[in-house]
């Protein structure tokens, strides 16, 4: 089956709107070729000077003339406008559609589908590379279309006022093409993507380094952290300086031929006249002296042109490395959970599809039970956590909540089972109450507030100047991490699932805001099945069981006094963390 062209893509999925698309080339094309009006009147102006002198009082037509070439050149510009405005208004729309087929595909894909992408990139692919079509069509196609019909009608007006120069004009114009071709060929494309790749990286890592700088001011590491971003620009640099070498000749060779068509016809002058320059002659060179600078003009115009369609296919590229990612598969027959207990039957799971972060886990969580993960750092507990959630699907093995493998629960009803609290909850630009309220569309302000009480969000609401209707900034700016945390928790309340999954939830609470925590997750957890994963040891000591995972795997199970008295991971991991509570910032005695 025959690949279909960037272009026909574009046009496709611009809808009606290609013909404003169509319009805008004939509208360009048809500017292009009146553009080149006022130079016969130009040509006409000369051969009269000419004529008339010494007595330039002879020269009669020299105003009428000139309004007649300012009136096409207006005329040419006024067409010109009117493309644009085709052009734009049929590239907006497909602009506007790439983004919502994106969006529309990027909601449909698993939850940990963004930060196993990068929010860098994805937030550069959702606007730039959509935006890079938006110019190509608005700006690059009509200009095209003119750069086309230039030197059609130019390579006409070139033979009839002097065949001989015209064709002598345009040996340094192929020379020039030819060189163009060489450097905008398939190793440009290579290269283009090399380049895209150098930003998408930089990218990245300038919104990694970003969201980290509250860590990095805290403790210190600004060089370390600041190593990886500094990596990215350094790589960029190396590859802009090298690739701006190995163009360095043909580009100066391009140069010299598009500006040599003034070298040619100083040939003519000394091969076609022979020492004997007739006023007709005279009045030829005059004027290919003053018409041949638009052909390296154009050419140029031609040769950036070739670039941004480059950049077009690549953009494209990228906006269909999200599109063509796969959702979930869901079951035509979803089944729905008896209960809220979890099972997990030899589940293995790979990010990369050679490392296993999940080897082998078979564990079950009976109905209302509170368990909680704990281990090292990178042990697998957050995966684990994310396949119970299905934001990934294991790759051999089942998940299973209430005894139904969660592959066969819709995802509206999976996402109303179970309700998670990350350590970094995200808020939107929005009121308290809307913030909860995302949890529950259709909740009364009641209900929303009953919520947020239970939540231990009292004294937030009682210092904002609005209470629950203040606007909060993006990722709740205005608020600490301890009352991001209750904002979040109390749109789990609201939600009222029978699991819940809490993933390092007092992480960025301070002594104060983690008792209120505390006291939120008491009230959260009744009745519910709860995961727990956490660093801090104390906090999950009254867990129904603890696994402690580690490397993939359950290294110890039971509970706390169990894990205590068997002195594995889990006893060390407790001792050093009371030692690390117990730590005091000594006072140096003077």
């Amino acid at each position: 089956m025959k690949k279909q062209s960037n272009l026909s893509r574009l046009l496709y999925i611009a809808g009606n709107h290609k013909y404003l698309i169509y319009a805008s080339w004939i509208l360009s094309a048809i500017s292009a070729f009146i553009a080149l009006v006022p130079f016969y009147y130009i040509w006409k102006i000369i051969q009269e000077v000419l004529a008339a002198k010494p007595d330039f009082t002879n020269a009669q037509n020299l105003t009428q003339n000139g309004w007649m070439a300012v009136m096409f050149a207006v005329i040419a510009v006024l067409i010109y406008i009117g493309g644009l405005m085709c052009s734009h208004k049929g590239a907006f729309r497909i602009a506007t559609n790439l983004r919502l087929q994106m969006m529309n595909h990027i909601v449909k894909l698993p939850l940990g589908f963004s930060d196993q992408f990068g929010s860098g990139r994805l937030r550069k692919i959702v606007n730039e590379s959509s935006a890079a079509t938006e110019t190509y069509l608005a700006h690059q196609l009509p200009d095209r279309a003119n750069a086309i019909a230039t030197p059609c009608g130019l390579l006409v007006m070139l033979l009839i006022f002097d065949w001989r120069l015209g064709l002598l004009s345009l040996v340094p114009v192929i020379l020039g093409f030819l060189i163009m071709m060489a450097m905008t060929g398939k190793r440009m494309q290579e290269k283009m993507k090399e380049y895209q790749n150098a930003l998408d990286d930089m990218s990245n890592e300038a919104v990694e380094y970003v969201r980290g700088i509250p860590v990095v001011k805290t403790f210190g590491q600004t060089i370390f952290s600041f190593k990886k971003f500094k990596d990215s620009i350094d790589r960029y640099k190396v590859w802009v300086i090298a690739y701006t070498k190995e163009l360095r000749a043909p580009m100066m060779f391009y140069t010299t031929a598009i500006n040599g068509v003034f070298a040619a016809l100083i040939a003519g002058v000394l091969i076609f006249t022979q020492n004997s320059i007739t006023k007709d002659f005279l009045l030829d060179i005059i004027f290919y002296i003053i018409i041949t600078p638009v052909i390296s003009v154009t050419l140029t115009r031609i040769m950036f042109q070739s670039e941004n369609a480059m950049i077009v296919d690549d953009a494209l590229q990228r906006i269909d490395s999200v599109l063509n990612l796969k959702p979930l598969a869901e079951s035509n027959h979803p089944e729905h959970p008896r209960d809220a207990s979890v099972r997990l039957n030899q589940v293995h799971f790979s990010y990369d599809g050679e490392n296993e972060a999940i080897a082998g886990i078979s564990l079950t969580i009976p109905s209302g039970q509170k368990v909680a993960f704990v281990g090292p750092s990178g042990g697998g507990k957050t995966t684990l956590a994310n396949l119970i959630c299905r934001f990934f699907d294991p790759q051999s093995g089942s998940v299973e909540i209430g005894g139904v493998n969660v592959k066969n629960i819709s995802k509206e009803e999976l996402m109303n089972t179970v309700s998670f609290v990350f350590q970094n909850s995200r808020l939107i630009k929005a009121s308290i109450l809307e913030n909860v309220r995302m949890a529950k569309p259709d909740a009364t302000r009641k209900e929303i507030m009953a919520a947020l009480h239970q939540a231990q969000c009292d004294d937030i609401l009682e210092k904002l100047p609005q209470g629950a209707d203040t606007v909060i900034g993006t990722k709740g700016v205005y608020l600490s991490g301890g009352e991001q945390q209750r904002i979040a928790i109390a749109r789990v309340m609201l939600k009222n699932s029978p699991v819940i999954i809490l993933d390092e939830a007092t992480a960025f609470a301070d002594p104060d805001n983690e008792t209120r925590v505390q006291t939120a997750f008491s009230k959260l957890s009744e009745g519910k099945t709860v995961i727990m994963i956490a660093h801090r040891l104390s906090t999950v000591t009254d867990a129904d069981q603890i696994y402690v995972i580690e490397n993939g795997r359950v290294a110890e199970s039971g509970k706390s006094q169990e894990l205590l008295k068997q002195g594995g991971i889990f006893s060390r991991m407790y001792q050093d963390y009371q030692t690390s509570v117990q730590w005091k910032v000594a006072k140096e005695v003077q």
